[in-house]
């Protein structure tokens, strides 16, 4: 509120201005100090049961680390996780993972380096796949135990002693890739120091990797959604000469190929499930091209479903209804069926080619293992 006074001349005036301080957000999930007790949490594991600090109360030392499934650097360090959780079993280490990130605030385009997100069911899929030896637990839902710890990134490690007490907070070792010798072993140093009474070396350090995903971050989804549906979507036409020129793959990226018709159910069906790939790895040496085998004169009914599913990828019809020439011009060894998916490496060599629907794990898993791709920095 303001409010005007009418001084005489010569007046000393001094203004008192109050106000409500506030919080940066980053503020709100501030990382557990040294000496902090460890917080409690109640949270399901893959295996589906439920875990808490008293899950692992005959445990000399409790390791727990806020870890997921699509960052590049949390996916370098899972081996080296999985080995530190082993090596440490037989002395009394007990180590637990938690999923600290909301999926729902993960936008597609932070898939780039991995073939799933952090929800419950994926983090079922990865920890089989690479056969954790450790509880790993999801918070996603409600994210409480994660803001009582405040990690900064993903992985972040915290190293709790025998009256669960913290004593380090940080990196696993200086080394972010998934092969080689790190220079310096953080978490490992820590937890040997603790098993045979002496202080942690070193207590603190930073960490990097992927931030957290809060819940407040959901409205970049809204915002990406946003700007998909204002992007271009064309289709235009190819040549039986173009198809072989495509094929070739003159270029330096993997090409994904996927062959449909409006008319064929099963194309109409997984075709949102291959934007959401394209719009997952179009960042990466990826490209995605879509080839209509609708007659010429449905060129308008093909565009329009395209731009139902907002397919800004680049997109070709044929030119003429031949579909015999379509199908050698793609493939020779394609027998003709639709949908048709292919993946190309450049120079021409087909790595991947599928008849039928697509099982999108399956194809997001060849293309992200692809070595022009890959799921690491």
């Amino acid at each position: 509120m303001r409010k005007i006074l009418s001084l005489l001349p010569g007046t000393l005036i001094i203004f008192l201005i109050s106000f409500t301080p506030w919080k940066l957000k980053s503020d709100e999930h501030a990382t557990l100090p040294i000496g902090a007790p460890a917080p409690d949490f109640n949270l399901k594991g893959v295996d589906g049961k439920m875990y808490s600090l008293y899950s692992f109360k005959d445990s000399r030392i409790l390791v727990v680390v806020f870890t997921c499934n699509h960052c590049p650097t949390a996916q370098a360090y899972e081996d080296r996780i999985n080995q530190l959780s082993k090596d440490f079993q037989s002395k009394g280490v007990a180590l637990v993972a938690i999923m600290p990130n909301d999926p729902r605030s993960i936008r597609l385009d932070e898939l780039g380096y991995t073939d799933m997100s952090d929800s419950y069911e994926e983090m079922k899929i990865r920890a089989s796949e690479k056969a954790f030896s450790y509880p790993y637990l999801y918070d996603g839902e409600t994210q409480e135990a994660s803001k009582k710890y405040g990690p900064v990134a993903t992985p972040h490690v915290f190293v709790f002693d025998q009256d669960r007490k913290l004593r380090f907070s940080g990196r696993i070792d200086d080394m972010e890739k998934p092969t080689g010798t790190p220079h310096v072993s953080d978490a490992r140093n820590a937890i040997e120091a603790l098993l045979i009474g002496k202080p942690v070396p070193v207590q603190t350090t930073k960490v990097f990797g992927c931030s957290i995903k809060w819940a407040e971050k959901s409205n970049w989804i809204d915002k990406a959604k946003t700007e998909w549906a204002a992007e271009p979507v064309k289709l235009d036409t190819i040549t039986e000469n173009g198809l072989k020129d495509l094929l070739k793959n003159n270029t330096d990226k993997l090409l994904l190929i996927n062959v449909w018709a409006t008319w064929c159910g099963p194309c109409v069906a997984e075709f949102p499930d291959l934007v959401n790939i394209n719009r997952m790895y179009r960042r990466r040496d990826f490209k995605f091209i879509s080839i209509s085998a609708d007659e010429p004169s449905k060129h308008n009914k093909a565009l329009e479903f395209l731009k139902s599913q907002q397919a800004s990828n680049t997109n070709y019809i044929f030119n003429i209804e031949d579909k015999y020439k379509l199908i050698e011009a793609v493939d020779p060894k394609w027998q003709g069926a639709l949908p048709y998916t292919l993946i190309v490496e450049p120079g021409g060599k087909i790595v991947y080619a599928h008849d039928g629907a697509i099982d999108p794990y399956e194809l997001k898993k060849k293309i992200v293992e692809n070595h022009l791709i890959g799921r690491y920095y």
